[in-house]
């Protein structure tokens, strides 16, 4: 366990007094997070078309399949030719004799024999007496030019055949692709994203315009699918359903909720309570899946629910409070996505409180927050049923049953969509906040460590 989860975990006697809906105890913030992460092990590699693989983690090294370039080619339009000025204008033969010169384009191949390329405002063309176009310098040449082997790129000047060009572990951007298919890949192995089917829950959902008393606006279905994206998944769905058992059954049961590959991780909204509308465990236990976590001692988000199917696919339960959901989200469902995708669990952070957060026994406390001169902030309107204070947060503040001072140090998390690597620097005379992420399967590392105050 991490020095700073052990921080918020809090004592035995007061977990206990934080009880899961079926009425036995939560379990803390941290243990929640790392079960989350250790019960899944990262999907297999697989071949993905170039276009479909940026933003994956590649597997395997990409390595030059022959020289790049493979043959000797022109830096530049103009001439390919062979001995000193003037020559006579060939046409596009292999091979270029003394004396002879030959139109190329950037990028064509250099014909054997060629010395140099004239560049095209170095030269002019012009029909001599007896009809033959010869080439000659004009006035805008340079001095000695064309030098020998000038603007020839030869072959194997970026790389030699068997070279490493992307190294296995490299997040994919467009330039990777780009060099892929210089290098004449098709496709490349990747490690395997997991698909997230969505599952919106509540028949008293609007989807646009102002709701009614009474019905409420849809907050999950514009926003979780970019959350679960940035988070590394998938996305699948969503599938909107009402509040029967029998809609939560279908919608976890198998291939006809989600046509295709059937979702690695379902995420499901509200449903995790105890009222007769709340059908998450039932589904599970009808199913055949058992429960992994089962409420944590955390607020808000204390009712989520982490399940795995005979199948091996998993759900996650988010209460139907958008910040809370959120709160689970982040607590639960991205530690379980980075262990399938094949990537480290996230370290936890620590920076200084800037405000007094009173006790709050048996439950960690996830605060959304603003880092401004080095220090955290908590936002105001955080309530589990807001999204205002979330909306202008940089971070999250995971704070220990026993309440912190200001001036003490607290672990935060990033959030999904702020910068991991994000530096924050102070004025004159304050600390600078260095955020990046765990090397290793939920430890950190000389190369890579965990977010610290320098």
């Amino acid at each position: 366990m991490l020095a700073q989860e052990a921080a918020t975990s809090g004592s035995t006697s007061e977990l206990t007094s934080a009880g899961r809906p079926s009425g036995h105890p939560s379990l803390a913030w941290p243990e929640a997070r790392r079960l989350a992460f250790n019960c899944a092990v990262p999907l297999a590699p697989a071949n993905v078309p170039l276009p479909l693989a940026v933003g994956h983690a590649l597997t395997r090294d990409v390595t030059a399949l022959q020289k790049l370039p493979h043959y000797d080619s022109s830096a530049m339009d103009g001439w390919a030719v062979n001995g000193d000025a003037p020559w006579i204008l060939a046409g596009h033969e292999p091979a270029l004799l003394p004396g002879h010169a030959s139109v190329i384009a950037t990028g064509g191949q250099v014909p054997v024999g060629a010395q140099s390329i004239l560049r095209k405002e170095s030269g002019q063309v012009h029909q001599d007496a007896d009809g033959n176009l010869r080439l000659r310098l004009n006035d805008n040449a340079k001095e000695g030019e064309p030098g020998t082997s000038q603007h020839i790129r030869p072959a194997g000047e970026e790389a030699a055949a068997g070279e490493v060009l992307i190294r296995a572990g490299t997040t994919l951007n467009p330039a990777h692709i780009a060099l892929a298919a210089v290098a004449g890949y098709d496709d490349l192995p990747v490690q395997a994203k997991p698909v997230v089917g969505i599952v919106l829950t509540g028949s008293e959902l609007v989807t646009s315009g102002i709701p009614e008393p009474g019905r409420v606006r849809d907050i999950f279905g514009p926003q979780l699918g970019a959350v679960i994206s940035l988070l590394g998944g998938t996305v699948a769905g969503p599938l909107r359903i009402g509040d029967s058992y029998p809609e939560w059954l279908a919608a976890l049961a198998g291939p006809d909720a989600f046509p295709g590959r059937m979702p690695d991780v379902t995420i499901t909204t509200g449903g995790t309570g105890c009222s007769g509308t709340d059908h998450f465990r039932a589904a599970i236990k009808a199913l055949g899946g058992q429960l992994l976590v089962d409420g944590i001692a955390m607020r808000p988000g204390h009712p989520a629910v982490l399940a795995e199917l005979p199948d091996g696919r998993f759900v996650v339960g988010l209460p139907g409070n958008p910040l809370a959901a959120m709160m689970a989200l982040i607590t639960i469902g991205a530690p379980l996505l980075e262990a399938l995708g094949g990537r480290p669990l996230s370290a936890i952070g620590e920076v200084i409180s800037a405000s007094d957060v009173d006790p709050h026994p048996g439950s960690t406390r996830l605060i959304p927050c603003r880092f401004i001169e080095g220090l955290a902030f908590p936002a105001s309107h955080t309530g589990p049923g807001m999204m205002r204070g979330l909306a202008r947060s940089d971070g999250v503040m995971a704070v220990s049953p026993a309440g912190i001072q200001s001036g003490e140090p607290v672990p935060v998390l990033a959030l999904p969509w702020t910068q991991t690597n994000e530096t924050i620097l102070s004025s004159k005379g304050r600390s600078t906040m260095k955020m990046t992420r765990a090397g290793s399967r939920g430890t950190s590392s000389p190369e890579h460590p965990a977010w610290t105050m320098t």
